[in-house]
C-alpha cells in the first residue's frame, strides 16, 4: 500500500483533475478508459511530510515524499494554493521545435492518444513554438496528417481528432527571444483563464539551443503559481565536460526538479516490466546475481542506415546516441539492488550505485565497425561513408559491441555484453540473460557440446513483437531419451489484444503528473559518462578505423571474438528466436 501511494499521489496544485471537487472522490473515482488505476489523485490527510529545502542556487528542492501545507515542489508553492483558482487547474503543453519530425512524428501523436483515452485533464492547451511563420490553423492541418487512433477503438477517432485540434495553438519567434516567449506567455494566459496554470515544454530541439530556449521561457514563460516543468531531449552532451556545462547552464534558470531528461526506451513497455518481473515473483529474484547468471547481454540493432542524418549522427556515433543513454539506463535498472520503496527518488538512487560501480570501458573491451555498401536481392545499398552529408574520411561507428563489469558483491565477475548498430540484418532491441551451467548435469551426454542446451536463458524482447521468454531443455516425447530446447513465453500480442502505448505517451504524461522514476537524474548522468568518456577521447585521439561490415550483415566479426573472450556466445545469432 506505501508503495502504491507513492506512486500515486500528487499534490493539488499539480494534479490533472479538471476540478476540485474531484479531489474529494479521488479514493473512489474509477480510472478513465486505459489509464493506471495508480494515477488517481491521494487525499491530503493521507501525505506525508516535506523536509523542505534549497539548492545551491537558492531556488527551491524536492525530497521524496510531500507535505501538509505551504510546500515547495518544481520551484512553486502549492499547499492551498489551487483554492484561490476557482475554475481549479489547467495545463499547457508547449513543444518547442513544433515543425520537426520528433514533434509530428511522436509528441504531437502521444499528446492526442492521451487525449483519446481521456488521460489529460479536462482544462489542458497545446502550443507549438519554432521559428517558422506559420498560423494555428497551419499546425493543425501538420499534425493531422500523423494522427492514428488506438486500433481497438475507432468509432469515434475523428470527433476526437476534431476535439484535439481546437486546442491546439501556434506561436512563432525565435529560440533565445525573449519577446517571443514572452508573446506566447500572453497567449497561455488567455488560454488559462483564471485557473490555476501549469506549464509544460518540451524541448524538441537540438542540444546546442537548449540553454538559449530554457533562459527565455523561465524568465518570461514560467507560471506564475503553479509549476513548471521542461522535458529535455539527448543527447546531454558529448562527454562528461559537456554534459557537466550543459547541467550547470540549465540549472542557472531551473531548479533540478523542474528538469526532465527523457531517454524514451526507459517508457517502454518491457523495460517498466522489467522490475516488477524482478521483484514481484520468487522464481527470479534468488537467482538474479553472479551465483547463477554467467552473462547478460543487451543489443539493440536497426536495419536501416542513418538514410540522410549522416551530418548529425558523425558528430555523435552510435556509442554516444545508443550505448551510453539506451543501454546503460537499462542496464542499470536490470543490475540494481531492491529499493526501498516505488518512490522516483530511491529508484534512482539504486541506479546511480550501479553506474557509480562500474568499471570504466577500457579499448581492448571495445569493438567499433562502421557499415559499407552492399547489394542484395538486385538492390544497392550506399554505405555510410556514401552518405553526402557525412564528412569523407569519417571513421565515426555506426557499430559498436563493449564489455562492462559491476565491481559489486552481487555482480563481481559478470560480463555485461553490449552491442549497437546500424544497418543490421534485423532490428530489435532485448535483454538476454545466459543463466549457468548445471553443476553435474545428469544428462550431460544428451546435451554434448551444444551449448544452447547447456545454457537456460531469459530473454526480453523489448521491440518488436514485445514477448518474455524462458529457454528450457525438456524431453521429447517417446521411447528413447532426447532433449530438446523449448521456450516458456508470453508474446504480448497473443496475451493482451490492445494496442500497447507508445513510450512517449507514458514518458509525457509522468512529466505532467511530477513522476520523476523513468526520467534522469544529474548524478545518473554524471556516473554514465563516466564510464564511457576516457575510451570515447581515446578512440578519437587514435582516429581507431572501425571495421567495415556490409549494410544488412550482422555487423563486425571483431564483436564475436569480443564475446569470446569471455567464452560467451551472442545471443541473437542462433536461430530458435526466429518463431517468436
Amino acid at each position: 500500500m506505501a508503495a502504491t501511494a507513492a506512486l500515486s499521489f500528487h499534490p493539488p496544485a499539480f494534479s490533472v483533475s479538471a476540478h476540485p471537487r474531484e479531489a474529494a472522490a479521488a479514493t473512489t473515482r474509477q480510472p478513465l478508459h486505459h489509464c493506471s488505476p495508480l494515477r488517481i489523485v491521494v487525499p491530503r490527510t493521507r501525505r506525508t511530510r516535506l523536509l523542505r529545502a534549497r539548492s545551491s542556487n537558492g531556488r527551491p528542492q524536492i525530497s521524496a515524499s510531500f507535505g501538509t501545507s505551504n510546500e515547495v515542489l518544481d520551484g512553486m508553492p502549492t499547499g492551498d494554493g489551487a483554492q484561490g483558482h476557482q475554475g481549479g487547474s489547467t495545463v499547457s503543453i508547449t513543444v518547442v521545435g513544433a515543425s520537426g519530425d520528433l514533434a509530428k512524428k511522436k509528441i504531437f501523436p502521444a499528446l492526442f492518444a492521451l487525449f483519446y483515452e481521456d488521460c489529460l485533464p479536462e482544462h489542458f492547451t497545446v502550443f507549438g513554438y519554432a521559428r517558422s511563420k506559420m498560423s494555428d490553423e497551419e499546425l493543425r492541418n501538420m499534425i493531422s496528417t500523423t494522427l492514428t487512433c488506438r486500433i481497438d477503438k475507432r468509432e469515434n477517432c475523428g470527433d476526437k481528432m476534431e476535439q484535439f485540434l481546437k486546442r491546439c495553438f501556434y506561436q512563432s519567434g525565435q529560440y533565445n527571444s525573449e519577446e517571443g516567449f514572452a508573446e506566447l506567455d500572453r497567449k497561455l494566459k488567455e488560454k488559462e483563464a483564471g485557473r490555476l496554470p501549469n506549464r509544460l515544454f518540451y524541448l524538441s530541439i537540438p542540444p546546442n539551443i537548449f540553454v538559449d530556449v530554457v533562459r527565455s521561457a523561465s524568465r518570461t514563460a514560467s507560471s506564475s503559481s503553479g509549476w513548471t516543468r521542461f522535458i529535455v531531449e539527448k543527447p546531454f552532451g558529448r562527454d562528461s565536460e559537456s554534459s557537466g556545462e550543459l547541467t550547470r547552464s540549465l540549472k542557472k534558470y531551473l531548479a533540478e526538479e523542474q528538469i526532465f531528461r527523457i531517454d524514451h526506451y526507459l517508457g517502454k513497455e518491457l523495460v517498466e516490466n522489467l522490475s516488477v518481473l524482478r521483484f514481484s515473483n520468487l522464481v527470479f529474484e534468488p537467482l538474479w546475481s553472479r551465483n547463477y547468471i554467467r552473462n547478460v547481454q543487451l543489443i539493440f540493432s536497426e536495419d536501416f542506415g542513418t538514410e540522410g542524418r549522416g551530418g548529425y549522427f558523425d558528430n555523435y556515433g552510435i556509442i554516444r546516441d545508443i550505448m551510453q543513454n539506451h543501454l546503460v539506463q537499462i542496464l542499470a535498472l536490470f543490475a540494481m539492488e531492491t529499493p526501498v520503496s516505488l518512490d522516483a527518488e530511491d529508484i534512482r538512487n539504486e541506479k546511480v550505485k550501479v553506474l557509480r560501480s562500474m568499471r570504466q570501458l577500457k579499448l581492448e573491451d571495445v569493438v567499433v565497425g562502421q557499415y559499407k555498401g552492399h547489394s542484395k536481392g538486385g538492390r544497392s545499398y550506399p554505405g555510410y561513408a556514401d552518405d553526402p552529408t557525412v564528412p569523407k574520411g569519417s571513421v565515426t561507428p555506426t557499430f559498436a559491441a563493449a564489455a562492462l563489469f559491476i565491481d559489486n558483491a552481487r555482480w563481481d565477475g559478470v560480463p555485461f555484453l553490449v552491442k549497437a548498430g546500424k544497418a543490421l540484418h534485423t532490428r530489435r532491441a532485448e535483454i538476454r540473460v545466459q543463466f549457468r551451467r548445471v553443476p553435474g548435469n545428469l544428462y550431460r551426454r544428451n546435451i554434448g557440446t551444444d551449448l544452447d542446451k547447456a545454457t537456460n536463458e531469459l530473454v526480453l524482447r523489448v521491440q518488436p513483437d514485445e514477448a518474455i521468454y524462458l529457454k528450457i531443455n525438456n524431453k521429447v516425447p517417446g521411447l528413447g531419451m532426447r532433449l530438446d530446447r523449448s521456450n516458456l513465453n508470453l508474446l504480448y500480442s497473443e496475451r493482451y489484444r490492445r494496442e500497447i502505448p507508445d513510450a512517449y505517451e507514458r514518458l509525457l504524461l509522468d512529466a505532467m503528473e511530477g513522476e520523476r522514476r523513468l526520467f534522469i537524474r544529474s548524478d545518473e548522468l554524471d556516473a554514465a559518462w563516466a564510464i564511457f568518456t576516457p575510451v570515447l577521447r581515446e578512440l578519437e585521439d587514435k582516429k581507431v578505423a572501425p571495421e567495415l561490415y556490409p549494410y544488412g550483415s550482422r555487423g563486425p566479426v571483431g564483436a564475436h571474438y569480443l564475446a569470446a573472450n569471455y567464452n560467451v556466445r551472442w545471443g541473437d545469432i542462433t536461430s530458435d528466436d526466429s518463431a517468436f
